[in-house]
């Protein structure tokens, strides 16, 4: 029997309380982690705990709000005294922006961005100085095929997603020579409790949105939670050693099809 993929490595996870975090923290759970399951969302992120345990996985709850300092640097020391260590950071925290230039508010792009950039900068400043110690790390940040691409009434969540690549591959120089690995995934987009919500939102009928998306693909089969938790733990594990400062797609063929 193979030896699971993540044994014994502390994984801290951003966002987990649902949607991609939550995929990521019961996969990285099944591959032997143990999972730091951190959200805003206290109730979410107790479910995905005990989604978890039900299977026999190591997983504790943590309130963060990423964009809070104080906040990051506690749960990141809190976890550093409890495990010794952090082996893995996915920031996979964010929120969505909707529209374009002009019907964007100032407030909702700020918002954007205080979330999904600065948000990734305090979680990575607070455990970078610990896996500095430990000379040994992979950093996971949650970007979107949307920073290689234009599409309609994205403006703040594409600039914050671009941001988040840029900042991926300036982080990767800085710390490589601690033995850290920094790297971003890109996925397209993925059947999340969001996605739905926005799609019954924004649509008299919510398969007129499908097929909007499904004709920006290559495939007809839209993205998974499941999906862009896979190539989290490839990125996780130790089988992407020589995997620095790349972005990871996962998009059904969106940006090959441009």
């Amino acid at each position: 029997m193979s030896k699971p993929r993540l044994a014994g490595k502390v994984c801290l996870i951003t966002g987990a309380g649902s949607g991609i975090g939550q995929a990521t923290a019961r996969l990285f759970a099944s591959e032997g982690a143990n999972v730091i399951v951190a959200d805003v969302d206290d109730r979410g992120a107790r479910s995905t705990v005990a989604s978890i345990r039900k299977k026999d996985g190591d997983a504790v709850a943590e309130h963060v709000d990423v964009t809070d300092e104080q906040e990051t640097v506690a749960l990141a020391n809190k976890i550093a005294k409890r495990f010794k260590r952090i082996d893995v950071l996915f920031n996979n925290a964010g929120i969505s922006g909707v529209g374009d230039v002009l019907e964007t508010e100032p407030d909702l792009f700020d918002r954007v961005m205080r979330v999904n950039v600065r948000g990734v900068y305090l979680m990575s400043r607070a455990v970078v100085p610990h896996m500095i110690k430990q000379r040994s790390g992979s950093i996971i940040n949650m970007s979107s095929c949307i920073a290689d691409i234009g599409l309609a009434r994205r403006v703040s969540y594409a600039a914050s997603k671009g941001a988040v690549l840029s900042m991926t591959k300036s982080m990767q120089v800085d710390v490589a020579h601690h033995g850290i690995r920094v790297n971003a995934l890109l996925p397209g987009t993925i059947l999340t409790p969001f996605v739905e919500r926005y799609l019954k939102e924004s649509y008299k009928d919510p398969e007129e949105g499908f097929a909007s998306i499904r004709k920006r693909q290559l495939t007809r089969e839209l993205g998974r939670p499941e999906d862009v938790a896979s190539a989290a733990l490839y990125l996780a594990s130790d089988e992407s050693r020589f995997v620095m400062a790349s972005g990871l797609v996962v998009d059904g063929g969106v940006t090959g099809a441009k």
